[in-house]
């Protein structure tokens, strides 16, 4: 269900989501107009959105080897920002990407690669769901002057549709391992 394209960036055929209505050309805009609003601020923002799934999810700290045996605060953590901001970085721009390529898109990585990772964590649907509610908490604090219902409908459709893309690529894992 994945393919690697000429770019060597990963993806995943959105039409092949079963019960899936397609992302539309109005959720498109909301999307791209939010994030052409966020995106100077991408590194602030990523960090915001990491800091409410641990508020929301303390243990989801131990999934991140790189703060298990840290003394630095979360919020001061160089590794954690970096994360952080690439996660938010890459999440959005898949959103941001999703109606024009007809399927998710991540640059700079794999699905697959992104598949193996989450599935060698132990990633469950919680994790995905928390997460959710991070990014939307994240994007309405972010733009609360352009927050709407159909703003919040839109950025859960890209997310739920990256979500899927990841689970498929953990579910091929799964069956290789």
């Amino acid at each position: 269900m994945s393919t690697v394209d000429s770019n060597n960036s990963a993806s995943f055929d959105a039409t092949k989501l079963e019960g899936r209505g397609g992302f539309t050309e109005e959720q498109e805009a909301l999307v791209v107009k939010s994030w052409n609003a966020m995106k100077k601020n991408a590194a602030e923002l990523g960090l915001k959105f990491f800091l409410k799934i641990f508020e929301i999810a303390p243990t989801a700290k131990k999934l991140f080897s790189f703060l298990k045996d840290s003394s630095v605060p979360l919020e001061q953590n160089p590794k954690l920002k970096s994360h952080a901001m690439s996660v938010f970085l890459m999440t959005c721009e898949s959103a941001v990407q999703l109606r024009k390529a007809a399927k998710v898109t991540v640059r700079e990585s794999s699905l697959k690669r992104l598949g193996a990772t989450h599935f060698k964590h132990g990633i469950a649907d919680e994790h995905f769901e928390v997460t959710r509610y991070a990014l939307l908490d994240t994007i309405k604090e972010a733009v609360p002057e352009m927050w709407s219902p159909e703003m919040k409908n839109a950025w859960g459709e890209a997310y739920d549709q990256l979500v899927s893309a990841i689970k498929s690529e953990m579910k091929s894992s799964s069956s290789s391992s």
